[in-house]
């Protein structure tokens, strides 16, 4: 299954008893279409992703980045924590992640950080010229 949508909020990464690690999120789909009568439609659907191969990554998968997503889709069944009923869902086990989109302003100021000190670059005659040979 291939598919490209937005992610809906930042990935999460969670330890598993068995010292595996697992990066959940989420990724919107948009549809549009028209109905019989000619007037445009919007549907979003919503998968549950689950990344097992680099938790690494999800410091790059944040909130309205577009990723695309290959994986396999897989019904997990589950009793609810309330009153302990069964549930289940379906969750899109990705095997590769591309990101189209940059790195988020935050994530991008972390890993770096702008240099205060320099001065731009700009070409041409400088101040400290008189000390060239020619």
């Amino acid at each position: 299954m291939l598919f490209t949508g937005r992610l809906t909020a930042d990935a999460e990464v969670k330890k598993l008893k068995n010292d595996k690690k697992v990066t959940n999120f989420t990724v919107a789909l948009n549809t549009k279409f028209k109905t019989k009568a000619g007037e445009k439609k919007e549907k979003t659907a919503f998968i549950d992703c689950a990344y097992w191969v680099n938790p690494g990554l999800a410091i790059y998968l944040t909130k309205g980045a577009i990723v695309e997503i290959n994986g396999w889709m897989e019904a997990q069944a589950y009793l609810s924590n309330k009153d302990q009923t069964a549930k289940s869902r379906l969750v899109c086990s990705v095997d590769k992640i591309k990101l189209f989109s940059s790195l988020s302003t935050a994530t991008r100021t972390e890993a770096e950080p702008e240099k205060a000190g320099n001065p731009p670059y700009t070409t041409g005659a400088g101040a400290d010229d008189d000390d060239l040979p020619f």
